[in-house]
């Protein structure tokens, strides 16, 4: 009997680490010590056989509620990665959408049943005082009837959390510096470096060296406040960590379901009352 609690407690622990911490099953069997196959059946198994289950869980109070939820679950697989739902997003929609009365918990345990699958895990990186990163993030939206995407400039002083997001028909180079000139003007103080990717509006071309040759207009800027430039490396996403989270955050929150504005200034004042209203209450 002690045998099967320990089994069971080995099972608890592997899937914790996977749908919590987000550890792939290499780096899961390398810390447990089991293979690789051992781990694939823990994750798709909550219980070692013995403790299987033999018919579907019955979730009366979430039952009536599953077509809805595998519709939302569904179109979500045709919308950009950061603009589908969470679970959270889900309940929030079940409440105010449906009349859904019951938990956070059981919604959780269906959004992380449809939606399993592995994620790539990075270690913490640290965040001095005075430097920032900026990207620009995208998500379809409905403009005057009309289907399209919207691309947003998100600005991040990590060391301090602060935040700015501000929203454009196109990423081009005078969303980029629109983009500083309101957020330094937001923040009332300008970062002494900013991170960037090497982003064709900035750039015009890497050198062997590693040199970026920097457009005119973005070299200007970066003279103009007095900024040192840095970039992210070469499929290192985790470099951004944190403006990436915020280009993430905002679709995830201020753009599921899709909006649907009559033009572009309507919608972006609602992203503004979304954005800021919520940083004003954090």
């Amino acid at each position: 009997m002690q045998a099967f609690a320990e089994r069971v407690d080995l099972y608890l622990n592997v899937r914790h680490a996977h749908f919590e911490e987000g550890l792939s099953g290499r780096r899961i069997a390398r810390s447990f010590g089991i293979s690789r196959d051992c781990v694939a059946k823990m994750l798709a198994y909550s219980e070692p056989p013995g403790y299987r289950r033999t018919a579907p869980i019955k979730r009366p109070k979430l039952d009536p509620y599953m077509d809805q939820m595998d519709q939302w679950l569904t179109e979500d697989k045709t919308r950009p990665r950061k603009q589908r739902h969470t679970a959270k997003r889900i309940l929030d929609r079940l409440r105010n959408e449906c009349g859904f009365e019951s938990g956070y918990t059981i919604v959780k345990d269906f959004v992380r049943g449809a939606k399993r699958g592995s994620r790539e895990m990075f270690a913490p990186l640290s965040h001095p005082l005075g430097h920032g990163q900026a990207d620009f993030g995208e998500a379809l939206v409905v403009i005057g009837g009309i289907e399209q995407k919207a691309h947003f400039f998100a600005f991040d002083l990590p060391h301090s959390d602060a935040c700015y997001d501000r929203t454009y028909p196109a990423a081009n180079t005078e969303a980029w510096l629109d983009g500083h000139m309101h957020a330094f003007a937001f923040f009332v103080a300008v970062p002494r470096s900013v991170l960037y990717d090497s982003d064709r509006c900035l750039v015009v071309k890497i050198m062997p060296d590693g040199t970026h040759n920097r457009t005119q207009r973005f070299s200007a800027m970066l003279s103009h406040y007095i900024i040192r430039d840095r970039y992210d490396r070469p499929g290192k996403g985790n470099d951004k960590g944190k403006v990436e989270g915020l280009v993430g955050y905002s679709c995830r929150n201020f753009m599921v379901p899709m909006p649907r504005f009559v033009g572009w200034t309507a919608f972006d004042g609602y992203r503004n009352r979304c954005v800021f209203g919520t940083l004003q209450h954090q």
